[in-house]
């Protein structure tokens, strides 16, 4: 079973930027699809983005499309997010997925979730 680590949240200023990483263990990582979703305080949980196995596939979110951009590195087990031009809306958990299962199933495999703040 894959184990999802994510790291580099924190504070941030409107139209700054933060990269998110999220660090893979357990399984063979080009084996999964991987992607992130967001909960932002008394909202549900939303879709940001997914890129697949061997990254000839991304997805995004229309609130942030053309502002994130997700890749990974299967060398490094790692695969991340670049977000920039925050918004204040973008506040909020980012959790780290994997798919182990095609690339338009849901999710089998989540992180923690990391604390993005966005300040205005």
């Amino acid at each position: 079973q894959v184990q999802l680590v994510e790291s580099g949240g924190g504070l941030a200023q409107a139209g700054g930027s933060l990269t998110l990483s999220c660090a893979t263990s357990g399984g063979t990582f080009s084996n999964y699809h991987m992607g992130w979703f967001r909960q932002a305080p008394g909202k549900e949980r939303e879709f940001v983005t997914k890129i697949s196995r061997m990254s000839l596939s991304k997805n995004y979110a229309d609130p942030v499309k053309g502002r994130f951009t997700i890749s990974r590195d299967n060398a490094k087990n790692t695969v991340y997010l670049q977000m920039n031009s925050l918004k204040p809306e973008d506040t909020a958990v980012y959790y780290c997925v994997a798919y182990s299962g095609r690339y338009n199933d849901s999710p089998n495999y989540w992180g923690k979730g990391t604390l993005v703040t966005v300040s205005s």
